[in-house]
C-alpha cells in the first residue's frame, strides 16, 4: 500500500532474541488493526490511553499493570520493542494491552471520532539533521490527527530530550493556535512520573540531559 505521508520511521531489522522471537510469533493475539477494533475493546474498559512508539515498553507495561481498568493501545514499528512488549504481558499475565504495530497515522486516519482519553508519546526520534525535519513525528498532519481523536484537552503528553526539537514543535503549536488551542511546556523532575520511565530517557539523563514535557 502506498502510503499518504512521508513515514517517521526508518525500518532496519536490528537484533531479535529468540525470546523475541518467539513472542512474536503470539502477535496476532495481541493486535488491533482497526479503529473499530479499539473501540470495541473499549467498551470493556474505564478509559482508553494510546502510547506511540513505546520502544522498550517500559512505561505501557507499568501503566497497565497499575491500572488494570484502563485499556493501553500501544503503536510501534520495531520487531524488537514488540517482542519485548509480548514477553511481559505474558509473564505479568496483563490483560488490558493491545499492539498496533504500523504506523500509527495508518489507524489514526481511520477515525472519525474521539476515542482515546490520553495519548503519550516518549521521545520520538527527533531527526536533528534540517534536511531530515520533514521525518518528524509531530507535524501539523499528526497534530490534527491527535486533536481529532482526543476526547478532552491537555491529554496529549510529549517528551522529548531534544531542546531543538521542543522548540520547533512549540512554534508549529504556535503557529496554528486556532486549531491546536493552548499547550504548556516544562522541564521533568526526578519527582515526575514520567522522568526515568524509558531506556533512552534514563540514559539522556545520565548522560547530562533535560527531558522535557510538552501537553497539548
Amino acid at each position: 500500500m502506498q502510503l499518504k505521508f512521508l513515514p517517521s520511521f526508518v525500518k532496519r531489522k536490528g537484533r531479535i532474541t529468540k525470546k523475541q522471537t518467539h513472542s512474536l510469533s503470539s502477535l496476532s493475539e495481541f493486535s488491533v488493526k482497526s479503529i473499530q477494533e479499539v473501540e470495541d475493546f473499549s467498551k470493556h474498559f474505564d478509559k482508553c490511553y494510546l502510547e506511540i512508539g513505546f520502544g522498550n515498553a517500559e512505561n505501557i507495561i507499568f501503566q497497565a499493570i497499575n491500572n488494570p481498568s484502563y485499556l493501553f493501545i500501544g503503536s510501534e514499528v520495531y520487531m524488537s520493542g514488540i517482542g519485548t512488549l509480548i514477553s511481559s504481558i505474558k509473564e505479568n499475565n496483563i490483560k488490558n494491552i493491545k499492539i498496533f504495530s504500523d504506523d500509527i497515522r495508518l489507524l489514526l486516519d481511520q477515525s472519525p471520532k474521539k476515542v482515546f482519553d490520553s495519548v503519550i508519546i516518549i521521545c520520538p526520534d527527533p531527526w536533528p539533521k534540517e534536511k531530515h525535519h520533514k521525518r518528524r513525528l509531530m507535524s501539523y498532519k499528526i497534530l490534527s490527527l491527535l486533536n481529532k481523536i482526543t476526547k478532552s484537552k491537555n491529554s496529549i503528553y510529549m517528551t522529548t530530550d531534544s531542546s531543538d526539537y521542543l522548540r520547533d514543535t512549540v512554534s508549529l503549536l504556535n503557529e496554528h493556535k486556532d486549531s491546536f488551542g493552548t499547550f504548556s511546556s516544562s522541564t521533568l523532575n526526578k519527582n515526575d512520573e514520567l522522568y526515568g520511565i524509558s531506556k533512552y530517557q534514563r540514559k539522556a539523563i545520565e548522560n547530562g540531559g533535560k527531558i522535557y514535557l510538552l501537553t497539548l
